[in-house]
């Protein structure tokens, strides 16, 4: 071995230790490796990042040209001296489920995403399509702040039901995480938070601009049940009492009614006027009777109607992410 490449060795080393650990920074961390590669010409330096399963760490090697020939790869793990190379020495996409515009979902991240999924009308591919989307750009966001850790976490807490240590500890067991790996979750978390704050605010007032109607408060009475049933009460003299009858009796129907944004009504209610009653239509694994009792056009200036508004912006913008997203299943 030279001096020379014995020097290479010895900057390599400090190079690899001094590179950004977490994932957001592994663009800095390339450019420092490019920026030292056009010094070291002779070494063809290329640097080979991984991230770590459920965490939002980074470990890498680099990999040099020796002068007798080969190559020669470095590493240098930051924490328990076992390097990425051993601690996942199976194939390289063994761990993960799916991989979006070069973002890699972790088979233990999608778990976590699939808890949370059900009772949802997106598909579970998009969902998880979305989760890569949000960590990509998450990714790219400053660290959170400690306000935005502790409203991350205690609404993770609240949808899970977790009202004390005791119960998250318990969840936490029965998952197989530890605590280490809940606070990168939630770290995640704070900033897909984050982002989609930030996209519902930006696109809030273009959607409704585009989209008035669909911001209506209406008020809605609406049944969903047997077909022959629905018929029924549609033809009566007042559907809409025919509907209220139906709460007190034992019938398999669910009736319905709100005051809201027509966007979130029942599909089939989203454009009737004022006084109309349609159905019974198909809906869900059921038919749908719906009154509208009342329509008011959209208020621009109402905050319930722009956070609505947001919502559905924010819908909107990534399902143009993912018309656009380069996609690879690794599981089908």
């Amino acid at each position: 071995m030279t001096s020379t490449f014995a020097a290479t060795l010895t900057e390599a080393v400090d190079l690899l230790r001094a590179l950004p650990r977490r994932r957001d920074g592994v663009p800095e961390a390339r450019r420092a490796v490019a920026e030292w590669r056009a010094a070291r010409p002779d070494a063809r330096a290329q640097l080979v990042a991984d991230v770590r399963p459920g965490s939002p760490l980074v470990d890498y090697d680099l990999v040099l040209a020796h002068p007798g020939g080969g190559s020669v790869a470095l590493t240098a793990p930051a924490e328990d001296g076992v390097p990425w190379t051993v601690d996942h020495s199976t194939h390289w996409a063994s761990g993960r489920v799916v991989t979006v515009d070069g973002y890699a979902l972790l088979v233990q991240n999608a778990l976590l995403t699939l808890r949370s999924w059900a009772g949802r009308s997106s598909t579970v591919q998009d969902e998880l399509i979305d989760h890569c989307i949000l960590s990509d750009l998450a990714g790219r966001e400053p660290p959170p702040t400690q306000e935005e850790l502790q409203r991350a976490s205690d609404a993770y807490r609240i949808r899970n039901g977790l009202h004390s240590r005791a119960a998250l500890m318990g969840w936490l067991a029965g998952v197989g995480l530890n605590e280490t790996a809940y606070a990168h979750h939630i770290d995640g978390l704070a900033l897909k938070q984050r982002v989609r704050a930030r996209v519902e605010q930006e696109t809030a007032r273009a959607y409704l601009e585009r989209h008035p109607a669909e911001f209506d408060q209406v008020w809605a009475l609406w049944a969903e049940g047997p077909e022959d049933r629905l018929a029924a009460m549609a033809g009566a003299p007042d559907p809409a009492a025919a509907l209220l009858q139906a709460l007190a009796s034992r019938e398999r129907i669910t009736v319905t009614t709100a005051d809201g944004p027509a966007l979130d009504l029942p599909e089939p209610l989203h454009a009737a006027p004022q006084g109309a009653v349609v159905g019974p239509v198909p809906h869900g694994k059921a038919h749908l009777l719906g009154v509208v009792r009342e329509r008011r056009p959209a208020d621009p200036t109402d905050p319930r109607t722009l956070t609505a508004a947001g919502r559905a912006g924010f819908a909107e913008y990534m399902a143009g992410r993912r018309a656009a997203a380069d996609i690879t299943w690794h599981w089908l």
